[in-house]
C-alpha cells in the first residue's frame, strides 16, 4: 500500500476554498493538488493564493494522473455532473450536500460508486462535532430510554434581508431553499441520532418573494425560506418503536435562536443547543437530565476533542471527515457517512419538498 499522500483537487471555491483547502493542509495522507473553477478570472485568482495548479476544464483535471480524489463543494446544481464524471474516471469523491438535486441523481451515483469500487464521502460535518457525538455516544447507551418525542427547531437569519441578492439560493430548481441547506443535514442528523426518517409532511412558504437581480432587476424567488416539517424515525432501526419528529427551519427568522435539539424519552432528556450562527463548532452546548433530575451540562469526552482548532469553527469537523474518507480510500472500507447516508436525506429532502 503506498504511503504517499492521497492526490486531491477541489471544485468550487466558497466553501472549498475557505474550509475544505485548510482541511486538507491538516491531514497528513491528504494533499490537495489542484483546483477548479469554470471561471478563469476566479481560477487565476484562488491559483495565485494557494500556488495550486488550476483547471477550468473537468475533463482536463480527471485525466491529470496526481488527481486521485475530488472534493466537489460547488452549488448544488452541477454536483451530480461532475461527481459521475469523476467516479467513471476512476476517482474517489467526497461530496457537499445535498449530493443532487435529486434522490434518483443520488442513487445512480450510489450504482456508479459500487461499481467502480470508489469511496464516496459526503461532508455531513455535524456526525464530526464533538458534542454531536457525545450526545450519539449518550442516546446509544440509552441515557434516555425510548425516545418519546423529537423535537429541531433551526431557524436562522442569513436570509432575512430582503435586500440580500438573488442567486442560486433563491432558485428551486437550482437546488436551493431552506431544505437543502437545513434539511439535509438535519434529517441526516436525527436519522444517525436517533433512526431511520419514515413519512414526512411539510408546510413550506417563501416569505420574501423577490429579490434583487445583478441587473438591479427584481426576480422571483420560488425556493421555501421557511419548512415546518413533521416526520417519524424508528429508534435504533426498529420497525416497532416509532417516535415523532418535528423540524422546524427558517433562513429569515430574525433574531433567530440557532439550532436547536430536544430529545425526551422515557428515562430523561437530552438538549443540544447553539445560538451561534456563525461558528457550529464553539457555539454549542449539551445538557443531560436523567428522569426527575434538573438539566446538567455535559462535555465531550476527551478521546473526541479536536486536536486542532481553527479561528474558522468549520475547519476542524470538515477536516475530521477529510480524514475518515482517507482512512476509507486506504482501506477499502464503506466510508460513513457516506452515499447510503446521503441517498436517505435526499429522499426525507424530496418528500418535505413536494409538499
Amino acid at each position: 500500500m503506498s504511503t504517499q499522500p492521497i492526490g486531491v483537487a477541489v471544485a468550487g471555491l466558497g466553501f472549498g476554498e475557505k474550509v475544505h483547502l485548510p482541511a486538507l493542509e491538516a491531514n497528513q495522507d491528504l494533499e490537495a493538488v489542484a483546483i477548479w473553477h469554470p471561471r478563469p478570472e476566479r481560477l487565476d485568482q484562488a491559483c495565485a493564493a494557494s500556488g495550486l495548479k488550476g483547471y477550468d476544464n473537468w475533463d482536463a483535471l480527471l485525466a491529470d494522473p496526481v488527481v486521485d480524489a475530488v472534493i466537489v463543494a460547488t452549488p448544488p446544481g452541477p454536483r451530480f455532473d461532475l461527481a459521475r464524471a469523476a467516479l467513471q474516471a476512476g476517482k474517489h469523491v467526497l461530496l457537499e450536500k445535498p449530493i443532487a438535486l435529486h434522490a434518483d441523481e443520488a442513487m445512480e451515483l450510489q450504482r456508479l460508486a459500487l461499481r467502480q469500487q470508489r469511496s464516496v464521502a459526503v461532508d455531513y460535518e455535524y456526525r464530526a462535532v464533538p458534542l454531536f457525538m457525545q450526545a450519539e455516544r449518550l442516546l446509544r447507551s440509552g441515557a434516555v430510554g425510548t425516545p418519546w418525542l423529537v423535537k429541531l427547531d433551526w431557524l436562522m437569519s442569513s436570509r432575512a434581508d430582503a435586500s440580500r441578492g438573488w442567486n442560486w439560493y433563491s432558485d428551486r430548481k437550482a437546488g436551493g431553499g431552506v431544505i437543502g441547506a437545513l434539511g439535509t443535514h438535519a434529517f441526516d442528523t436525527l436519522a444517525w441520532l436517533i433512526g431511520p426518517v419514515g413519512s414526512v409532511q411539510a408546510l413550506n412558504s417563501v416569505s420574501i418573494p423577490e429579490r434583487p437581480g445583478a441587473d438591479g432587476a427584481m426576480k422571483a424567488v420560488d425556493a421555501e425560506d421557511v419548512a415546518l416539517i413533521q416526520t417519524t424515525l424508528n429508534w435504533q432501526g426498529r420497525s416497532d418503536c416509532v417516535v415523532p419528529a418535528q423540524l422546524n427551519l427558517a433562513s429569515v427568522a430574525r433574531q433567530g435562536r440557532g439550532c436547536w435539539l430536544e430529545v425526551y424519552g422515557s428515562k430523561g432528556t437530552l438538549i443540544l443547543g447553539s445560538e451561534n450562527q456563525k461558528d457550529y463548532v464553539h457555539g454549542f452546548s449539551l445538557w443531560y437530565a436523567s428522569s426527575g433530575e434538573p438539566l446538567r451540562s455535559i462535555q465531550a469526552d476527551a478521546d473526541l476533542a479536536f486536536s486542532t482548532t481553527w479561528s474558522d469553527g468549520r475547519v476542524a469537523p470538515v477536516a475530521r471527515i477529510q480524514g475518515w474518507w482517507a482512512e476509507s480510500m486506504r482501506s477499502g472500507q464503506p466510508m460513513v457517512p457516506g452515499l447510503m447516508e446521503g441517498v436517505a436525506s435526499r429522499l426525507a429532502c424530496d418528500a418535505a419538498a413536494s409538499k
